[in-house]
C-alpha cells in the first residue's frame, strides 16, 4: 500500500486530499494544528497527526515519528493568506513574521526532515504554491506579501528540485486554481474536489520529466 503525508489538512485542499487518497486504499497521514481538526481528519479515513509548522521543535519531531519510514508522496498544503491589502500599503512586523513563517520558513524547516523518507521511496514531492507568486502572471498589485511568500515558496521548491531530482524525487509546485475555500471565498471558480482530482491526476503521472516544475491543477505548467 502506498504511503502518503499531507501537511495541513485540517480543512479545504488538505481535508480533501486526504478524503480522496484514504477512499482510494492509500496509507494517508495528516496533519493538524488545532485538537477539534483530528476528528475530521479521521473522519474521512486519514490518520490524524498533530503538527503546527509555525514551531521548528514540532517539525523535528515529526522526522522521529516517520522513523526511517519511506513516503511515495508528501503534499505540502499549509498557508496563510495574511492581509488582504490592494496595493502597496503597509504591511506590519507581525504580518509578514506570520505569513514568512507559514508559507516559507515551515517548508525550508520540513524538506530536510521529509528528504530522506521521500528518497527512500522515490517518492513525489508536490508544495501547494499559487499563481500569485509567479511574476510571469501578475497583473494586479493586491495581496503584494501573500504574493511575495509564494515567490520565495517557489523558489524553496525550485532549489529542493535541484538536489532530490538526483536522487529520484520529483519536486512540483503547483497552483490549485481559485477554489471555494475559506481563503478562496465563496465566488471562487472550482471547489476543491475538482481542484485535488486534477492535481491528484498530475501527481500521479509526474516523472522526473516533471521535476522543478510548477503546475496548474489541470497539468498545464507555467513559467515562474
Amino acid at each position: 500500500m502506498k504511503k502518503l503525508l499531507i501537511i495541513g489538512a485540517s480543512r479545504g485542499i488538505g481535508l480533501e486530499f486526504a478524503r480522496q487518497y484514504a477512499a482510494d486504499g492509500v496509507s494517508v497521514s495528516a496533519t493538524y494544528r488545532k485538537p477539534q481538526d483530528a476528528q475530521r481528519i479521521g473522519a474521512v479515513g486519514a490518520q490524524p497527526l498533530a503538527l503546527d509548522v509555525t514551531d521548528a521543535a514540532a517539525i523535528a519531531g515529526l522526522g522521529r515519528h516517520l522513523d526511517g519510514a519511506a513516503l511515495d508522496a508528501v503534499v505540502i498544503n499549509a498557508g496563510i493568506f495574511g492581509p488582504r491589502t490592494q496595493g502597496i500599503e503597509t504591511v506590519t512586523q507581525a504580518d509578514f513574521d506570520a505569513v514568512m513563517r507559514t508559507n516559507v520558513l515551515a517548508t525550508m524547516q520540513l524538506l530536510p526532515v521529509l528528504a530522506p523518507a521521500l528518497t527512500q521511496a522515490r517518492g513525489k514531492l508536490a508544495v501547494i504554491s499559487s499563481a500569485m507568486g509567479l511574476k510571469s502572471r501578475i497583473t494586479q498589485p493586491s495581496g503584494w506579501l501573500y504574493r511575495a511568500s509564494k515567490a520565495a515558496l517557489n523558489m524553496v521548491v525550485k532549489v529542493a528540485s535541484l538536489e532530490l531530482g538526483g536522487q529520484g524525487v520529483v519536486c512540483m509546485a503547483f497552483h490549485p486554481g481559485w477554489v471555494r475555500t475559506d481563503m478562496g471565498g465563496a465566488e471562487a471558480d472550482i471547489d476543491a474536489a475538482t481542484s485535488v482530482t486534477g492535481m491528484r491526476r498530475v501527481i500521479e503521472q509526474a516523472n522526473l520529466s516533471y521535476n522543478g516544475k510548477f503546475l496548474n491543477y489541470t497539468g498545464e505548467q507555467f513559467d515562474w
